[in-house]
């Protein structure tokens, strides 16, 4: 900070000496001609001299962002003509800009990153991937002053060597004008008969010349990305879509809403993954399992603890009926209905606009579309322990089909993984009786929240019944006379854990082969990689949902599959780049865990100067009601602000409570919008008034107040 002092001070007295030997005159049109004939002879006596001080004179004004730059640059070619006068002139204003961003990336960068860490983020973003070329366009425009796109820059992410030579170059047509004027300086009268109206018009064509060549180097790359194939000179569809699940069945359904010609293929179930293997059975069970907990502890509604009765079958059965009694939302016939040719099969990729369909029966059929796009989804991964595919596994989409066969809840049930899916089932099924341990080798369950949330939810875990063991690794498999055994690693100790059913849930992992992604050449590296546009390599396949991430949620599919509905079908006309700014997730254990935006150890990463503003359930007239006090909201804003930068609800029902936070946060509304809202009394959705509230007292203007007590003092006379 002393530095930053010192610097400032001695810029500041640069600039104070300048206008106060009046240098400031001396730049000027009048000023420069009429001390030309003393320039000239200095230039005779001393050439080097003049040389090397108009050149440190030149880097210091455009270094401290002086005005008198122009003049500058008539100078060197009235002074030295159009070649030396050029490259004095050339060299001097890009050292000079340079040097004005290394003090403005020095002196500002840091304070702005703290004030505006996610703004600032996404401008480096786009600076690392085209900085280059958007510098280079300012520089060509001579409309935008050079001086504030070097301070601007400064604050940036941009490698300063990139900076400098873009800069060189970009700049130099321009030099090369005032240079090529200065050469005329007798005949000039006034800046304005150099940068007339239509000298400024040719430099702002001149600054499409980027924009030209980047439509000329895409037209190259599709080019030579489409060199090996032969485009059809027309088409069955507008587009043809592979994969039915959220991703899938939403664009689909805007494309037949917009009118086009659509084919969704899916050889599975309608629905995908989430209909039928996760989210909608997950919850299903969830429901069942927290109703035997609540006919086990009867005591905090005033009632008797019982034993719950049930048939394990009628709630793997209930579980299949939720499912059937949803499927019809995404069924075949619904979608037929709404426009779009449902096609059952295997559709696989045979050049970059045809789709090869392969029914059950074996027979195949070919259709064109002018847009692909893939929405394949995911499928659980399995880990590759020694013995596990002998010993035998069953993963979260398996499970329901296989626990159906069963007549009561496995009796020792391993879950191998404490994200969410592990947590959650984990939790059920210790409700409906299984004895279960949870293997989880990181050093905490949930591990993307905050300390406390995990502890909250590891507790949460344990007091339905599951052996929470963490820090513990799967190293194999074992069978021994007759039983199962998972071996894992605790502190350098081994230890057999038998169980009758194991469950993998340590997470999912893109479908990415089988469907010509190789045989096309589309880039995967985990997922299929693609643009913001969510182009892959070829610009009119586009892919959406679990196959590309970043975040494997069925709403985020549904959002991708707008925009690459959206672009596959108007892109040539006006292309959307997906918005991930807030997205919101939710672990439905009980109590349940729901976050948007970033949480309290997330901003100690990114070095935010935050505040933690807690209200606790504890506090909730409908959380009493309830009895169900436990939990909290935690909102994460920048110090002394009520804007929202990330909220974390641990409780009953938060999943629908971090909505209003999610709205808030995508229209940029604060913590004091949601205080001035109604909220019905007694609902659970108070809750996020009176967060609100916590912020608003703890920011209470203490001096008006002291003065308002004193006045209604006065008001009692």
């Amino acid at each position: 900070m002393f530095k930053k002092i010192i610097l400032l001070l001695i810029a500041a007295t640069l600039v104070g000496l300048f206008f106060h030997y009046d240098l400031n005159q001396l730049l000027t049109l009048d000023g420069l001609k009429g001390s030309m004939a003393q320039f000239s002879q200095l230039r005779q006596e001393s050439p080097l001299l003049v040389i090397g001080g108009f050149f440190a004179l030149y880097v210091a004004v455009t270094a401290l962002s002086l005005p008198g730059a122009a003049i500058l640059t008539l100078a060197s070619g009235a002074l030295f003509g159009i070649v030396e006068g050029l490259i004095i002139a050339s060299f001097a204003s890009s050292i000079g800009a340079t040097l004005a961003f290394l003090v403005s990336r020095y002196l500002l960068r840091d304070s702005i990153k703290q004030r505006f860490p996610e703004r600032l983020a996404a401008i480096d973003a786009g600076i690392e991937k085209e900085g280059g070329f958007y510098l280079f366009t300012l520089r060509l425009v001579p409309i935008f002053p050079f001086f504030l796109i070097n301070l601007l820059m400064g604050v940036t992410a941009f490698k300063s060597w990139t900076f400098y030579w873009v800069s060189q170059v970009g700049m130099f047509l321009g030099t090369f004008v005032y240079v090529n004027a200065g050469t005329q300086l007798a005949q000039i009268d006034s800046l304005s008969n150099i940068l007339s109206f239509n000298l400024i018009v040719s430099f702002a064509l001149l600054g499409l010349f980027p924009l030209i060549a980047k439509a000329i180097v895409n037209m190259i790359k599709k080019r030579r990305v489409y060199s090996k194939w032969t485009k059809p000179a027309k088409f069955d569809r507008n587009m043809i879509v592979i994969g039915a699940g959220a991703g899938g069945l939403v664009t689909s359904y805007i494309a037949a809403a917009v009118k086009a010609k659509v084919t969704l293929i899916e050889a599975g179930e309608m629905g995908g993954d989430c209909l039928n293997y996760g989210c909608v059975p997950s919850k299903a069970i969830i429901k069942s399992a927290k109703i035997a907990e609540q006919i086990r502890n009867a005591h905090h509604y005033g009632l008797e603890d019982s034993t719950p009765e049930f048939s394990f079958k009628k709630v793997m059965a209930r579980v299949h009926q939720v499912v059937a009694d949803i499927a019809p939302h995404d069924s075949v016939e619904r979608y037929t209905n709404l426009g779009v040719d449902v096609v059952k099969g295997y559709g696989k990729l045979i050049d970059p606009w045809t789709v090869e369909i392969t029914s059950a029966d074996g027979s195949t059929r070919r259709l064109t579309a002018r847009s692909i796009v893939i929405a394949t989804g995911a499928r659980p991964f399995v880990p590759p322990l020694p013995g596990i595919e002998e010993v035998g596994y069953v993963t979260s989409d398996t499970l329901w089909d296989e626990f159906a066969k069963l007549d009561a809840a496995p009796q020792k049930l391993v879950v191998l993984g404490g994200g969410p899916i592990g947590s959650e089932l984990a939790q059920s099924f210790a409700r409906l009786g299984s004895q279960v341990t949870q293997v989880e080798m990181a050093e905490r369950i949930m591990i993307k929240e905050d300390l406390e949330v995990s502890e909250f939810a590891t507790l949460a875990l344990r007091n339905s019944g599951v052996n929470v063991l963490t820090s513990h690794q799967a190293l194999r498999c074992e069978l021994r006379n007759g039983k199962k055994y998972l071996i894992v690693k605790h502190q350098d100790q081994e230890q057999a854990i038998e169980y009758d059913q194991l469950l993998c849930a340590v997470g999912r992992s893109a479908r990415l082969s089988g469907y010509g992604l190789e045989e096309l050449g589309i880039e995967t590296n985990r997922t299929i990689q693609t643009n913001e546009y969510l182009e892959t390599l070829y610009p009119n396949i586009y892919a959406a949902g679990d196959i590309v991430g970043p975040y494997q949620f069925t709403h985020v599919a549904a959002h991708q599959g707008w925009y690459a509905a959206v672009n596959a079908l108007f892109g040539h006309l006006k292309k959307f780049k997906v918005d991930y700014r807030v997205i919101p997730w939710t672990t439905f254990i009980d109590p349940e865990v729901a976050r948007v935006g970033i949480n309290e150890y997330e901003a100690q990463q990114q070095g935010i100067e935050y505040e933690v503003t807690r209200f606790d359930f504890a506090e909730l007239d409908r959380a009493i009601t309830d009895s169900a006090t436990d939990g909290f909201i935690k909102v994460i804003t920048p110090k002394g602000k009520d804007k929202i930068l990330g909220v974390t609800v641990v409780s009953e029902h938060a999943g629908d409570l971090i909505a209003e936070f999610v709205l808030a946060m995508k229209h940029g509304l604060g913590l004091n919008k949601i205080l001035g809202t109604i909220h019905s009394y007694p609902t659970w959705a108070e809750g996020n008034k009176y967060a609100a509230g916590e912020w608003k007292r703890n920011h209470a203007p203490e001096t008006v107040l002291r003065w308002l007590e004193k006045y209604h003092t006065w008001r009692r006379g």
